[in-house]
Formats: C-alpha cells, sequence, structure tokens
C-alpha cells in the first residue's frame, strides 16, 4: 500500500504538508488540501488512525449523549452534528441513555472517562455537577444542546418564548378558548421544556387578559399516542370544549389532529391545532407548528466543538448561543369562525 511519501510526491508537497492537510489542521490553503485530497484518493491512501492519534494526541473521535435514540427530534439533532463531524473527518461514538439512572452513572463515571474521544455533545441534557466536573476534568470540549450548563459552552432555545408565539398566533386568529397539551413534572424533561412552554402559554393568554383555566389543561407523554389520549378528554366535553389547541410538540398536536378526525371534528373548522417543532410529519398532516430546526441544532453544535479543537479558525462568541425558531403556518389553525 503506498505511503505518506507517495502522496507527497504526487501532490508535490512535503509530508508533513499531507499530514497536516489530512488531520483537518486550519493552517492550510484550499487548493493544497484538495491537492492531497486527490493524489490521496488516486493512489489509495488510508490515514492509519493509530499513527495519527499518536502524532496529533487526538483520537478524531467525538462522544455523543443522548437521552432517547427512538424520538425523532433527537434523532435529527445527531444526525445534523453527524453530517458535520464525518464532514471533518470525525468518527462519532453514540451513548443513549434511555436505559434509566445506572445506564446514565456508567456513561458518565466510566464510559467518557475512559473511551478515546476528542470531546463530548450532550444533547437535551441537564448534566448534574458530579457530571460535569467530571466531563471537565478531562480537559476536552464539551457543548451542550438545549440549555445551559455552568462553564460550558452550550446552544438554546427560548421555551418561554416559543411557547408564547404558538399561542399569540391562536390568539391573533380570534380564539380566546385555547387548550394546551403538555407535561407536568411526571414527565419532566431535561431544562424543564414542559413547564417552559406551559409557563409561556399562560403567559401568553394572561397579557391577552384571558383567565387562565385549569381545565383546558391536559399532560401527556410527548408521543403522538399520548397527544391522542389527551386530546380526547379536552374534546370530549361539548360545553368546555376548546376551539383551538396548542400541543407542546408536533407529536402531540399530531395525536391531537387523529383524536379530532375520530371524534366526528373538522381541523380546523372545529378546532385549530398548533405545535412546536416541525417534525418531518408535520407537513403531511397540514400542521402548523413553530419550527426549532433540530439538525440545525447539531450542525451548529460541532461547528462549536470543531472551533474548540482548532483554535484560532473563528473567534468564539458568547458562552450560550441562542438558537433560531420560527412560525410555520399551515392549514391546521384558522380564524375563529371561518368555514372551509
Amino acid at each position: 500500500m503506498p505511503g505518506i511519501q507517495a502522496v507527497a510526491e504526487l501532490a508535490g508537497v512535503s509530508t508533513a504538508t499531507v499530514s497536516r492537510a489530512l488531520s483537518g489542521k486550519p493552517n492550510v490553503s484550499a487548493a493544497t488540501r484538495d491537492a492531497v485530497l486527490a493524489a490521496a484518493a488516486e493512489l489509495g491512501y488510508v490515514v492509519s488512525s493509530s499513527a495519527s492519534s499518536l502524532a496529533t494526541g487526538r483520537n478524531r473521535n467525538i462522544g455523543v449523549v443522548v437521552p432517547f435514540l427512538t424520538r425523532w427530534f433527537y434523532a435529527s439533532v445527531l444526525e445534523g452534528a453527524e453530517s458535520a463531524l464525518l464532514s471533518h473527518g470525525y468518527d462519532l461514538t453514540l451513548y443513549n441513555l434511555a436505559g434509566g439512572g445506572d445506564e446514565r452513572r456508567a456513561v458518565f463515571e466510566e464510559f467518557l472517562l475512559r473511551k478515546r474521544v476528542d470531546a463530548v455533545i450532550a444533547i437535551s441534557l441537564e448534566l448534574t455537577p458530579s457530571e460535569l466536573s467530571g466531563l471537565l476534568g478531562m480537559g476536552k470540549p464539551i457543548v451542550g444542546v438545549g440549555g445551559p450548563l455552568p462553564g460550558v459552552r452550550t446552544l438554546s432555545i427560548d421555551d418561554v418564548e416559543v411557547a408564547q408565539l404558538a399561542t399569540e398566533h391562536l390568539l391573533q386568529l380570534g380564539h380566546t378558548s385555547i387548550g394546551h397539551i403538555g407535561g407536568t413534572r411526571d414527565f419532566e424533561l431535561d431544562f424543564h421544556l414542559p413547564t417552559n412552554r406551559r409557563i409561556g402559554y399562560e403567559s401568553a393568554l394572561e397579557a391577552w387578559g384571558i383567565p387562565v383555566n385549569p381545565a383546558l389543561f391536559r399532560a401527556a407523554d410527548f408521543t403522538i399516542e399520548g397527544g391522542y389520549e389527551a386530546a380526547k378528554q379536552l374534546l370530549g366535553s361539548p360545553r368546555e370544549r376548546p376551539t383551538a389547541i396548542f400541543a407542546a410538540s408536533d407529536e402531540m398536536a399530531i395525536g391531537t389532529i387523529l383524536a379530532a378526525r375520530d371524534m366526528g371534528l373538522h381541523v380546523p373548522d372545529d378546532v385549530s391545532v398548533i405545535g412546536v417543532d416541525d417534525h418531518e410529519l408535520s407537513n403531511f398532516f397540514g400542521l402548523t407548528t413553530v419550527a426549532q430546526f433540530p439538525e440545525l441544532q447539531g450542525r451548529m453544535a460541532a461547528e462549536i466543538l470543531l472551533d474548540q479543537l482548532q483554535p484560532g479558525t473563528r473567534t468564539l462568541g458568547s458562552l450560550n448561543t441562542a438558537l433560531p425558531f420560527e412560525l410555520l403556518v399551515r392549514s391546521s389553525t384558522a380564524r375563529l369562525g371561518a368555514r372551509r
């Protein structure tokens, strides 16, 4: 198999330049990097991972920790991070914490500390002080997605503002009896997402002078099935039936649409429905939603991490980066009283 010297001769550069170009270091021009990559591809040269690790002190492997892998949102963030990391020559080791407390302890107290990773991305995980201190003690970059973490570069979305935007959309359409399907402490997620979205919903109502009616709230588990059952309860009483429902996730909103249809109600003529996420199925259901771009979140996390692994390539901003969100209006919401 050809060696690094052969690649250097074909590309017309030194072996040191070949090493820098193939390891992704910043001090190589784009033209030189392209020439080295073309030469390596022509000769079939593959970098030895063990040799590269010894030479650079890097394993080109990033540990990514997620609370669930079966949920669309987390898988989408992961997809965005993986795409960005692979494009820069980094492998990814995934740790799924769906197994519970013992599994979580093993990941943070053993696997991440002994595994040969260059950095860690924590997706939607509110790390404990001991978990944070253990990771920071590794002396390797950490990026958190979903909320602020002390001493760690993070990306977070303002869930209160997200819920306010969704609720205000319904208010602007003339709805004043607005139900909410969200979470309680029993379904609390990291960074208090269900609580914050409920706060945003209630604050939007109060800002419009509308009293919060506890009878218009139902708790669910952020799944389609959970949203379906909660919506059947909300829509089951004609006397207290809301004219619109804000569900704290698209999956619960989709469950709401399915429940309404099964009960003989038309969306949006009889009930308007809005969610949060821009789930891959939301356009199919015509769901109005507040998009939070999970793949972009993953890419942004990876880029911030790569900036820390390659200092000097870009000036880092504040410790926490606010994530974007956007109202996408589709056919599941309509002005109160309008018939289609």
